[in-house]
Order: C-alpha cells, then structure tokens, then sequence
C-alpha cells in the first residue's frame, strides 16, 4: 500500500487557524501562529547543529512550552524524538541513549549533571541545553512541508519482561489516528480546552500535545501535578478535559468542595489501572465525569475506553474499543475465545505501534497480521465491554508509573552479594502500588535492607526502588524458572498475619 501524506501538522494547523489559543503556560498564552514561530526558529538553531531529516535525537526536558515548540521543531525538521523519561538515573537514560543508536541531546540547565554523565559515558554524543540553543544563530533550513502517516515520529521506551526497556516506535500515523479515536468517542467543540499535568515525556502528555495541534484546541500546561493548583487552572483556564491518573483524581476529589468543578468542564480521562468503586462513588456525588481508559505506549494513549453512562453498570470495565481500532482475546492457541472467557488481550488499528526501534525479533512475536499481543490478561462481556483480569508482566503501576519486576530484579541479582531475586508490587494508599523486593544473600557475605536500597537508589529511577526488602532462603520458581510471584505475595500475607 502507498504512503499515505498529510500537512505537516503544526504548518497546516497555523495556516487554518492562526490567531487561536494554543498553549497556556505560567500565565502567558501563545497562539497557533506564535508556536509555529517558534518552533521554526528553534528547528532552524538545531540545524546548526547538525541536525537534520530522518536521524534520531534524545529529548530530556520538563514539562514546559519550551519543550512543546521543541517537539514541534523536531517534526517540522523531519527528526525522530527519542523522549526520555526525566525520572530516570543517568545509568537508565544511558542505556537508552546507546539502544537507541541516538547521538544527540537536546537537554536543560537542570539536567546538566546527567548531561555531564550522559558525554563522559557516549565520548561522541552532542548534548545542548535549551538555554544554548535558543541563543544560538538561525540557518536557513529546508523545512518538511508534508509527512508521510507511516514516519516513525517519536520513540519512548517501555520495559517489559527481559528486564530491559524497548523502544517503542510512533508514526505520525498512529498519533493522527489516537486523535480521530478520542475526538469520536469524547466528542470535539470549539471550546474544548484540555489539561496536561502528566508528563509531557509520557504518551499521555505527548498526545494532548497532538490533539492540540491536530483539533486547533488550546492546551493548558503544568510543570507538575498539585491538586490545588490543578483545580484553580480548571476554574480559571475554562478546561473541558484532563487526563489523570488514579492518584491525581483521588487527590482532586479531597480538594474539592461541594461546589464541584464548573459546568463547561466535561470528564477527567482516567489512565493507569482502574479506579475503586469507592472512588468512583465520591467522584459522583461532586458530579466529577469519569471516562476509565485502557492503553499503553504501543497504543500511542487509548485505545479503549468506558464513557461515564456505563462507570457503574460495567464498573471494573475498561470499555469498548475506540473507533478505528479492535480489540479481541485469544486463548494460548492463538485461538479467539467467547464472550466471558479468559485469555490475552490483543489489539489492532492505526493507532498501534509498527514495531521496536532495533528489535525485529520482538517486533515479529509481538506484532502478527497488525494484532499486537499486550500480555494482559482480560476477558470481553457478552456486550463487548473489556476487562482486564491482570496486567502484562506482572506490571506494577506506581503512581501512574509502569514498573516491571524483571528490571529491578535485573539490577539486584547484578549486586555481588545477591545471588537471586524476586519483585512484586502491593496496594499502597497514596501511590496505588509499590515495588517489594525478596532477596537471597549469598552465605559468604551479609546484606542488608538498608545498603540493598541504597545501590538501588543509584541504579534505579526513585519510583523503581523497592519500598521492603525482604529477604529469604529461596525464590520459588516453577519447573520453567519462572518466578512463582503468587508464592511472594503470600511470605507478605503470612507476615501481616
């Protein structure tokens, strides 16, 4: 099938709608036209860098208008984004740094230490902070009037069961389409004004970066998440829409008061795992709209959703497929069950990713006839509603954070006194879960709780690092070796016994 074209999207959208609000952040509003500027100028200083159409370029910024021109730089100069995760040790972002192949950085002031490491580790990596480059001189630069849907756009990293990250691919296709879904399914109006105060390095910030773009619709930036702040900004910015995750929403539901939020507001889009019926119950009783998502990196954001007619009827529900994307579950001979049977999760559409960055291998197991295989486990009722039963990988989500086991357990048996190791992630009140680690010691020498965590906290992001370490004779492990995570959970529940 031919390449299918498109406008490249920040030019077409300048030229449709120039003098619209675009991005909002810290009290300065910028429109359509002043972000193309923008972006522009900066796709023109980072040719001067050498930057040019095609090659691949970390990004390690905060959340920021800043950093959305400087996204939008990187698509109008035909670069592929590789976006790093700000939480990361720079061991963590150099790995991704080399699996990526990506051999520049564009960066802040304050990343300059791991900017420093990032250099010292890749001797040929070209790192500028953005304080530079926007001081730097302006070249004459061929700019990519039009983009091809099957491009890759950006990469982000997600980890998985071998314990290290992947780079997900994103076409400018797959983030096209992510729009069409969510605008079919939440409707479009001329007034919709979207919140992002989850991070812009995560698909569900970089997307409402998208939909601002792609829709014309102003986008409200936080530099980070604060609840009293969050709610103000939906008062006084007029915001219709905010994507949340479940600790958000229930610091959201404590701040407000029986006034609730104001009557243009139109849903909180919940990502990241389920919420409480609990939950649920308070927010409707502030009349706060709930749509519960299901997506992940892959999908380039939702590609299920539960409108908020159905948050009781089908509570626990992911909801329906969006509408250009499917969904079915299989049994282990690959096989589509009935409707209430259990099995994988697997989903297709122009939404989905078309592959890992260097990783045929896996992009061949996971990827069959455009059906990606997403490891959870699930079942659809007779009425076509998802639910998913268990999460890929044993996949622990800290405060809207994926955390896989097989990455710390990777990190903790590569200590010399650790012999073996396991993970698990339990309920935790105010981040939904938490990692605990168990630990077998080698005899010869003692480790403790206290100097685990510490070479933790060096090797890994802060929300990767075990709460509890616990440790223990022996792993149980099946006759596989795979990890008996069930077995773990129950050393926790004899322990509380």
């Amino acid at each position: 099938m031919a390449d299918q074209f498109m406008p490249n999207f920040i030019k077409k959208r300048a030229f449709l709608t120039p003098d619209r609000p675009a991005i909002h952040f810290e009290e300065t509003t910028y429109t359509f036209s002043e972000v193309n500027e923008r972006a522009f100028r900066i796709a023109g200083q980072l040719s001067g860098y050498g930057l040019a159409k095609g090659q691949y370029t970390g990004v390690l910024l905060k959340n920021h208008a800043d950093s959305a021109f400087i996204f939008l730089a990187l698509q109008l100069l035909g670069v592929r984004a590789v976006i790093l995760n700000n939480r990361l040790t720079a061991e963590e972002l150099i790995w991704q740094m080399n699996d990526s192949k990506a051999k520049f950085l564009i960066t802040e002031n304050d990343f300059s230490l791991i900017s420093v490491e990032l250099k010292d580790a890749i001797p040929d990596l070209v790192a500028v902070e953005k304080e530079a480059l926007f001081d730097s001189p302006f070249f004459e630069l061929p700019i990519v009037d039009e983009i091809s849907l099957d491009e890759v756009c950006t990469v982000m990293y997600t980890s998985g069961t071998t314990g290290h990250p992947k780079g997900v691919l994103q076409t400018y296709g797959n983030h096209w389409w992510s729009a069409i879904g969510s605008a079919l399914n939440l409707g479009l109006t001329e007034r919709d004004c979207w919140l992002c105060a989850v991070p812009l390095f995560h698909i569900s910030g970089y997307s409402i970066l998208m939909r601002s773009v792609i829709y014309g619709m102003k986008m409200v930036i936080l530099d980070s998440f604060n609840e009293m702040k969050a709610v103000e900004t939906i008062r006084n910015e007029k915001v219709t829409i905010m994507s949340v995750v479940s600790t958000m929403l229930t610091r959201i539901e404590e701040t407000l008061d029986d006034s609730g939020l104001p009557s243009e507001f139109r849903c909180m889009l919940l990502g990241g795992g389920p919420a409480s019926k609990t939950l649920l119950e308070k927010c409707k009783s502030k009349q706060i709209p709930i749509y519960q998502t299901y997506g992940m990196t892959e999908t380039s954001s939702q590609i299920v959703t539960l409108s908020p007619e159905y948050s009781f009827s089908k509570l626990g529900s992911a909801g329906k497929a969006l509408f250009p994307s499917q969904l079915k579950i299989v049994g282990q001979n690959g096989v589509e069950v009935k409707a209430k049977e259990e099995g994988e999760i697997v989903v297709k559409g122009p939404n989905v990713t078309i592959g890992y960055l260097n990783r045929e291998k896996e992009t061949s197991e996971k990827l069959i006839n455009g059906w990606l295989s997403t490891g959870d486990i699930g079942f659809i009722d007779e009425d076509g509603f998802l639910y998913v039963l268990d999460r890929r990988s044993d996949l622990i989500i800290s405060g809207g954070e994926n955390v896989y086991p097989a990455e710390i357990e990777g990190v903790l048996v590569a200590h010399q006194d650790i012999a073996d190791a396991g993970v698990i992630g339990i309920k935790d009140e105010k981040w939904g879960e938490v990692p605990v680690a168990f630990v077998v010691a080698h005899t010869e020498n003692g480790v403790n709780e206290d100097n685990i965590i510490q070479y933790c906290q060096q090797k890994l992001a802060k929300y990767k690092v075990p709460r509890k370490i616990m440790l223990i004779d022996e792993i149980p492990r099946n006759a596989s070796k795979k990890i008996l995570r069930r077995k773990l959970r129950q050393y926790i529940e004899n322990g509380k016994s």
